[in-house]
């Protein structure tokens, strides 16, 4: 089952309204004492409904989660869909200038600040979580790929393993790589990371940082499944045919 709460994040967009989207297994239903991990996730509106999705295209995790019997809670946040860069604002953790976007202030520090002082503890006390660090993922595509690594990084003592799909290495590559090389990660991080073939074509510079964060990632010590996916694109419809191997990724050894 899905529950669609209306939240609002006063740091960010004041007493603007937001959607968050909670999926609970059908199992707990009937069995009150089930405990599930927790997976938090960008770009909430993209996650579960065609109709919701920005393209009209969702990654189809309902249908996954069902038809695969994932244990497994999802907390799936909305974006900022303001026209005013609201989105990049939101899920970048440095400033940026760019030639498209004009200059954009970071403000993932103040998003990954409210996902864990005030969304986990709610998720944590409103729905049947096994709350400690070991069952507490987190996960994105593109720029929501991005702030997982920051996340995954920067809150790792909140995050033990993470999926990072198309994540935009694209700027500030330089130091987002400085950042993951001064951390101190857990001995039993663990990320998915991936790109698709055909985004690689789209940026030929972007096989090399790519394999740059990767190779700082593991040189920390971080467990990283990293893969190239033959065709791949940026889209929700080749994300979808990931949730196979990173959900395996995220459940190894469990």
């Amino acid at each position: 089952m899905i529950i669609i709460r209306q939240i609002t994040i006063p740091q960010l967009t004041g007493k603007e309204k937001r959607r968050a989207y909670i999926y609970v297994p059908d199992e707990a239903k009937f069995n009150p004492e089930a405990r599930y991990p927790v997976l938090y996730m960008f770009d909430g509106h993209n996650v579960f409904f065609d109709s919701h999705a920005t393209y009209g295209k969702s990654w189809g995790m309902l249908e996954y989660l069902q038809e695969n019997n994932v244990p497994l809670i999802v907390a799936a946040v909305e974006c900022n869909h303001s026209p005013d860069n609201g989105r990049l604002s939101e899920y970048s953790p440095f400033d940026f200038q760019d030639s498209r976007f004009g200059s954009v202030k970071g403000r993932g520090r103040k998003t990954m600040e409210w996902y864990v002082k005030q969304f986990k503890p709610f998720i944590d006390r409103n729905f049947p979580t096994m709350p400690e660090r070991e069952y507490t993922f987190i996960s994105g595509s593109s720029m929501g790929g991005l702030m997982t690594i920051y996340a995954m990084t920067k809150y790792n003592h909140i995050f033990s393993r993470g999926a990072a799909l198309s994540p935009s290495l694209w700027f500030n590559n330089d130091k987002l790589e400085r950042m993951i090389r001064r951390a101190e990660f857990a001995p039993d991080t663990v990320l998915y990371m991936d790109y698709g073939s055909e985004e690689m074509g789209r940026r030929p510079d972007m096989i090399k940082g790519y394999n740059k964060i990767h190779n700082a990632l593991s040189e920390g010590g971080v467990m990283v499944t990293s893969r190239i996916i033959p065709g791949g694109t940026h889209s929700e419809a080749s994300w979808e045919k990931q949730l196979p191997f990173f959900l395996h990724t995220l459940f190894y050894n469990l």
